[in-house]
C-alpha cells in the first residue's frame, strides 16, 4: 500500500485529496480538502494574479504541504488548469509556491485535463462499448469529451467557464439581461459541439465539476428525489428557471449555498442546459469525481505498473481521429509507421532509446503527411502546425513537441537550432528528435512511390559499416534512389556509413 496525493489548482478553488493505493489498483480516500482561492477572477480579468491572491494561494499550499507530511505521502502531483494557463505571472507564482512549500505545480493542457477527468469517470461509471459525452464545467473552461468505451475519441475546450462568465458579464447588466447574455455567450459554442457530436447518438451523458455536483444536491432538495447522482434535462430546465429569478444572496439563503457557489451556479446551469439540449440527451449522470480523482488514479496506476486503458491504445485512437479529420492517406501512413518501428527495433544499439520513443516515432510516422490537407508544398511544415494545434490524448506536452518536430523534419532540411520550434526544445529532446527523424526519413523512403511494394527490410552491422537490405515486389530502383538520398541524416547522427542493397 502506498499513500498518494493530488492537488487541483482550479479557477474557482484549490483542492487536495489523499488516498491509499492498494496493489489491486483500488484507492481508499483518507483526506479531502477544498479551499476557496479564486484565481480566475483576476486571471480572466486583467490577466494578472494580484499579490493578495498570490499570498492566499501560497498559504493554501502551506496547508496542503502540512497535511501531505502528516499523512506521510509517498507520491503526489499538483496540477493547475485554465486560470494559471492564462495568467501572465503564473510561472512566478509557481516558483514562489515551490520555494515556500517544496511542491512543484504543473500547468497542464486542456487535453491532459480531459484525460485525467475521463480516467476518474471510467473508474466510477460503466461505459463499456457505449458512446458517451462527458461535460466538465470549471471556472475557466468547459471540457466536452466524447468517448467510446474506455478510449477518448475527441475533446474540445470552450472558454465559457463559470468564473470567466461572471468576470465578463456580471455587474454590467441586470439579473434578467445577465441570464440572456450568458445564454448568448454559450450559444456561440453550439456549432462546434454539433460538429463534434455529428450524427452519433450519445448513449450516456456524464457531468463533472463542483457546480454539476451542486445541481445534483439541488435536484434532491427541490424535486424531493432520493438520489443526487443524476439530474434529468427536464429538471435542469426548471432549475435554470428558478435560479435565474434569484440574485446571489437570495440563492445563498434559499438553497443554503456558499457564496463562491451561489454566484457561479446559474451560468454553470445555463451552459450545461445548452450542451445537453444540443446532444439530445434525457439525463446527466453525476459520478462525483473530477480532476483531482483522475490525478489520484493515475498515480495509483503507476504504482501498480498497470495502465488502463493502455497508453498506446488511447494515443492511437486519438491519432486515427486526427488523421480522419484531415483526410490522411492511411495506407501510406500505416506502411511508414510499421516500417519505422521495424527500423527502430533493428537499430537499438545505435539510438539507445526505449519503448516510449518507439511509440512517438510510430505516431509521427502515421501522421507525417497530414500537412497535405493544406497543400503538398511544404507539407512537412503544414503538418507541424496541424499537429501542434491538435494535441493527441495520452501524450504529455513534451512528447507532443517531439512528435510535432519529427513530422516537421521528415523531409528536406535537417533539424536545426536556427528554427525556433527546434531551438526551444530541451537539448536532450533535440537529440532524441534528430535520431527519430533520421529513422523516419528512411521509413518514408521505403514507400516513396506510395504503392507499398516493399515487403521486408533488414538493417544490420557489417564489417565495413551498416547495411540496409530491402525486399519487395517488382523493380526497387526508385526506393533505392530515395533511400540513398535520405540516408545522410542517419549517417551523420550515428557517425556510420549505410549501404543500400536490393535482395
Amino acid at each position: 500500500m502506498e499513500t498518494i496525493a493530488a492537488i487541483d489548482v482550479g479557477s474557482n478553488a484549490m483542492r487536495l485529496v489523499i488516498g491509499r493505493a492498494n496493489y489491486d489498483g483500488k484507492v481508499e480516500i483518507v483526506e479531502n480538502l477544498r479551499l476557496p482561492v479564486r484565481l480566475g477572477r483576476e486571471a480572466f480579468g486583467d490577466g494578472h494574479i494580484s499579490e493578495q491572491t498570490a499570498q492566499q494561494a501560497i498559504d493554501a499550499f502551506r496547508q496542503f504541504s502540512k497535511i501531505i507530511k502528516d499523512h506521510h505521502v509517498n507520491k503526489f502531483r499538483a496540477v493547475a488548469t485554465s486560470a494559471m494557463r492564462e495568467a501572465k505571472n503564473s510561472d512566478l507564482l509557481c516558483n514562489r509556491i515551490m520555494r515556500a512549500t517544496g511542491i512543484e505545480v504543473e500547468i497542464i493542457s486542456g487535453e491532459e485535463e480531459a484525460r485525467l477527468i475521463h480516467l476518474a469517470v471510467i473508474r466510477k461509471v460503466e461505459i463499456k462499448d457505449k458512446y458517451a459525452m462527458m461535460v466538465d464545467i470549471g471556472g475557466g473552461s468547459v471540457e466536452v469529451t466524447l468517448s467510446l468505451g474506455k478510449n477518448i475519441i475527441s475533446t474540445e475546450s470552450y472558454n465559457m467557464g463559470t468564473v470567466r462568465l461572471l468576470e465578463k458579464l456580471e455587474g454590467k447588466t441586470t439579473q434578467q439581461s445577465f441570464v440572456k447574455l450568458t445564454r448568448e455567450y454559450a450559444e456561440t459554442a453550439k456549432r462546434r459541439i454539433d460538429r463534434e457530436i455529428g450524427d452519433k447518438k450519445v448513449m450516456l451523458c456524464i457531468g463533472t465539476g463542483g457546480n454539476i455536483e451542486e445541481m445534483g444536491n439541488l435536484r434532491k432538495k427541490i424535486f424531493k428525489r432520493e438520489s443526487d447522482a443524476r439530474i434529468t434535462v427536464e429538471e435542469l430546465d426548471t432549475l435554470v428557471e428558478l435560479l435565474g429569478k434569484l440574485k446571489t444572496p437570495e440563492r445563498m439563503q434559499k438553497f443554503k449555498l456558499r457564496p463562491d457557489r451561489a454566484d457561479v451556479i446559474l451560468p454553470a446551469s445555463i451552459v450545461l442546459q445548452m450542451i445537453v439540449h444540443e446532444a439530445n440527451v434525457k439525463e446527466i449522470l453525476i459520478p462525483r469525481v473530477g480532476l483531482k480523482d483522475g490525478i489520484l488514479f493515475d498515480l495509483a496506476q503507476r504504482f501498480i505498473k498497470r495502465v488502463q486503458p493502455s497508453t498506446r491504445e488511447q494515443v492511437w485512437v486519438s491519432a486515427t481521429q486526427l488523421g480522419n479529420k484531415y483526410q490522411l492517406d492511411f495506407e501510406h501512413g500505416s506502411f511508414v509507421s510499421r516500417f519505422a518501428c521495424i527500423l527502430f527495433d533493428q537499430t537499438r544499439s545505435l539510438h539507445e532509446l526505449d519503448k516510449e520513443y518507439r511509440l512517438l516515432l510510430e505516431v509521427a510516422a502515421l501522421l507525417h503527411d497530414i500537412g497535405h490537407f493544406i497543400g503538398a508544398t511544404d507539407h512537412h511544415k503544414h503538418g507541424y502546425y496541424i499537429f501542434t494545434a491538435n494535441p493527441l490524448i495520452g501524450l504529455h506536452e513534451r512528447q507532443q513537441q517531439i512528435v510535432a518536430n519529427i513530422i516537421r523534419y521528415h523531409r528536406k532540411s535537417a533539424p536545426s537550432i536556427q528554427d525556433e520550434n527546434f531551438r526551444t526544445m530541451q537539448p536532450k529532446d533535440r537529440l532524441i528528435t534528430t535520431k527519430l527523424s533520421a529513422l523516419m526519413r528512411l521509413a518514408d523512403g521505403l514507400d516513396v512511390s506510395h504503392t507499398q511494394h516493399i515487403t521486408n527490410v533488414l538493417v544490420e552491422k557489417e564489417k565495413k559499416g551498416w547495411q540496409m537490405t530491402i525486399k519487395g515486389k517488382g523493380d526497387q530502383t526508385l526506393a533505392i534512389w530515395a533511400l540513398e538520398k535520405r540516408r545522410s541524416l542517419f549517417q551523420d547522427v550515428f557517425g556510420i556509413t549505410l549501404e543500400i542493397e536490393n535482395n
